[in-house]
Parts: structure tokens; C-alpha cells; sequence
């Protein structure tokens, strides 16, 4: 049985992701703001050590805030750098040395398709993901040609808190109504529609499983057909 890490995994996409690979058998410790900072390195080192051998190491932990670039704060950009790129490159550098040891393991980092492109009125989420992808590539260079794969997933939007608090952004700013900023965010994305959790939990499940040792250093988009 391996053992899984999934960070933030105790709600929105955390949790189904530590659900569907619970049901595929594995032995999921999913972690909540409440077991730890990962912007802690500390923390993080600590936390790994009492843990021992993971497997497969979930990178799904971020936060989001959004603000055009002229009103976007210092503390806002480091916040999401903090959680969404510091605290992925905590935890992979934790596991790292163990699965390279054992020539073994899987690191899947949850990042968005603004880890691709550019959307407005996201400078830190976007600049973040776009670093967490360039970290997850890195990685996979350094264990290309043994049993380690860095990988990571790129959704559109996600039917979940994060996308709710967007949604009421936009209602707070233009007056739309929820159907109608739901409908904005969606029409984002070739899709046409905001993902569910349990498609983004399929796709981190397909890259960490034993049989994909042959994919490193991709970013899978969930959009329907857009980003490239």
C-alpha cells in the first residue's frame, strides 16, 4: 500500500483527490491548514520527518485572491507565492531525497491553467502557478531516467470555495447575479462549464499512478480545448 500526501486536502479538491485515492486503495494522510503551515520550513521538515515514507506527494495547497495589478498589494503577492509556489517547493524538497532513494515515487502539483497563460486581475495567482509549474518542471529534470516522475495538473475553473469567493467578487463588482458570474468564469474555458473536484481528482490519480512512470514534467490542462 502506498502512502499519500495530499496538501489541503481536506476540502474542495484536496478532499476528492484524497477520496479517489483512498478508493483506489492507497493510504491517504490529507493535510489541513490545522496540521501545518507550508510555508514553514520548519513546520514542513518536522511534519515530513513524523510522517516517514510517502509515495506520492500531492501538491494541492493554494490561495487566491484577485485585484487589478495597480491595486494588488505587496502582502497579497507574497501570500500566494508563500502557499501556492514556497510551500510546493517545501514539501517536494521534503519527500524528494526518500523517493530518489528508494527510485520511486510521484509528485502531482495542482496548479490552473493561469500557470499557462495570463488572465486579468490575477498578477500573484498567476505569476505563483506559473512558478509552481517551473518548479514541478525543474524537479522533473533533476529525475528524469529513474523512478520518480514530477508532474501536474492545470484546471479551469473548479466548482468549489475558492471559485465561490470569486464568484461573489464578481457580483460585488458589476452587479451581476451568482448565475450569471458563474456563467462569466465558465465561459473562460472551451468547456463551457466550471469542473467538478472528482474530474481534477481523475487526472492527479492517472499521473500518480505506478503505471504512468513514463510521463515527467507536464502540465495536463483541464479545459475543454483552449490552453495549449
Amino acid at each position: 500500500m502506498r502512502r499519500v500526501v495530499v496538501t489541503g486536502g481536506t476540502r474542495g479538491i484536496g478532499a476528492a483527490i484524497a477520496a479517489r485515492l483512498r478508493a483506489d486503495g492507497d493510504e491517504v494522510v490529507a493535510l489541513g491548514r490545522a496540521d501545518g503551515d507550508v510555508t514553514d520550513e520548519a513546520a514542513v521538515t518536522a511534519l515530513f520527518a513524523e510522517l516517514g515514507q510517502v509515495d506520492v506527494l500531492v501538491n494541492n495547497a493554494g490561495v487566491s485572491t484577485s485585484a487589478p495589478l495597480a491595486r494588488t498589494s505587496v502582502a497579497q503577492w507574497q501570500e500566494q507565492f508563500a502557499v501556492n509556489a514556497l510551500g510546493a517547493f517545501l514539501c517536494t524538497r521534503a519527500v524528494l531525497p526518500g523517493m530518489a532513494e528508494r527510485d520511486h515515487g510521484r509528485i502531482v502539483t495542482v496548479a490552473s491553467t493561469a500557470g499557462r497563460v495570463g488572465y486579468r486581475y490575477t498578477a500573484g495567482y498567476t505569476a505563483s502557478k506559473h512558478a509552481a509549474i517551473g518548479l514541478m518542471r525543474a524537479v522533473a529534470a533533476e529525475v528524469a531516467g529513474t523512478g520518480v516522475t514530477s508532474n501536474a495538473v492545470c484546471p479551469a475553473f473548479v466548482r468549489t470555495d475558492m471559485t465561490t469567493d470569486a464568484v461573489h467578487r464578481i457580483m460585488d463588482r458589476t452587479g451581476r447575479d451568482a448565475a450569471q458570474a458563474e456563467a462569466a468564469l465558465a465561459a473562460a474555458a472551451p468547456l463551457g462549464r466550471l469542473l467538478e473536484p472528482d474530474e481534477v481528482a481523475h487526472a492527479v490519480a492517472f499521473l500518480a499512478a505506478g503505471a504512468s512512470g513514463a510521463i515527467n514534467g507536464q502540465a495536463l490542462v483541464l479545459d475543454g480545448g483552449g490552453v495549449q
